[in-house]
């Protein structure tokens, strides 16, 4: 079988929600690498001690681009 999306998730035990620069280029590197791959990333969540965030709802993954590129698959 092979993958045609993913969606990344982790934790921060500190319960703050908000990404970091890292996460934030590691996503953009999974999105890279899967457009490479045709493996689309559907969002990417980071979960809290009361909260989370997704790259989705905060348009930092572009629901455009995702919707146009499921489409396409």
């Amino acid at each position: 079988l092979e993958a045609t999306s993913m969606i990344l998730f982790h934790n921060h035990p500190s319960g703050n929600t908000i990404p970091s620069d890292y996460d934030i280029k590691l996503t953009e590197s999974f999105e890279k690498g899967g457009y490479l791959l045709g493996i689309q990333v559907l969002d990417h969540i980071i979960i809290g001690k009361y909260d989370y965030y997704s790259f989705l709802e905060h348009d930092k993954i572009s629901k455009e681009e995702t919707q146009t590129k499921a489409a396409e698959q």
